[in-house]
């Protein structure tokens, strides 16, 4: 209490203390590995950020699933189910479910915010969309195709629900998560997936031939990026890469500064099987 009366006294060495810390705070904060961060703006207009994942290497064969619940449905006529992790085109090698988002912005591009739902469904016991992104605020159909009933568990939100058979209940994420966070079925452990959610849309997911586009990015100053996989051996699936060029980090980050109305396109970025777990 002796210490709370000399405050009193002296208010400005506590104003100068609080702020101290609050700029300690911010500092933590901006440095943090999960979150994005506000960049300084410095640029002009908007950008397009396009490129191609591609597996270098032979890729494994997938491993069967344990599949022993309701296989009447999950394995019926003899279906097999398997580890849909690794996915890789066997004619362009292109690396399917990359996510790559924008860590630091200085701006968002106004954008309305899709109404139509992202489809998120699960038949014959497996979920169809392995990997999906989309905007806080956007509603998500989780459906359930299947003759039995599903759970689906988002972690790190409130959304872990019965979805009975044939039916449907929509999930609008409120916050965005860092990395992207697991999908699950609490009836079928085997079942899994990775959503991530983000407040300014800037997020893709790479399709079955490895590209990816980032639509309406800052223009005329730095953008960090981040890139993640789900088999990636790096920390909380950071997917690093060889691009001296962008400074592409262990981390799994990069920087690019794209022109004003124009498509970067940084090529084919080449992903070893070792970063990969193979």
């Amino acid at each position: 209490m002796g210490c709370g009366q000399g405050r009193l006294v002296a208010p400005t060495p506590d104003r100068e203390a609080a702020e101290t810390l609050r700029v300690a705070l911010s500092s933590e904060d901006a440095s943090s590995d999960d979150g994005a961060g506000a960049a300084a703006s410095t640029g002009t207009g908007w950008g397009t950020l396009t490129g191609r994942f591609v597996f270098v290497g032979t890729p494994p064969a997938a491993k069967q699933l344990i599949v022993d619940k309701d296989t009447a449905v999950c394995t019926a006529e003899g279906r097999k189910l398997f580890d849909q992790s690794l996915q890789v085109d066997e004619s362009t090698g292109g690396l399917a479910n990359v996510v790559v988002f924008a860590r630091k912005v200085s701006r968002v591009k106004e954008r309305e915010i899709a109404e139509e739902p992202l489809v998120f469904d699960q038949k014959v016991c497996e979920f169809l969309t392995p990997v999906f992104a989309a905007r806080v605020g956007q509603p998500i159909d989780v459906r359930n195709s299947d003759p039995i009933g599903h759970n689906t568990n988002v972690s790190g939100t409130s959304f872990n629900q019965l979805i009975p058979a044939g039916e449907g209940t929509l999930f609008t994420p409120s916050r965005e998560t860092g990395m992207p966070t697991m999908v699950t079925c609490n009836i079928h452990p085997w079942m899994k997936a990775y959503a991530v959610f983000r407040e300014d849309g800037y997020v893709a997911v790479s399709s079955a031939d490895g590209s990816f586009t980032l639509p309406d990015l800052p223009a005329g100053e730095e953008v960090e990026l981040q890139v993640w996989h789900e088999r990636s051996t790096g920390p909380n699936g950071a997917l690093g890469a060889d691009m001296p060029a962008y400074d592409w980090s262990s981390k799994g980050r990069f920087t690019v500064t794209l022109e004003a109305d124009q498509t970067t396109n940084i090529g084919d970025i080449e992903i070893p099987a070792s970063a990969l777990g193979g």
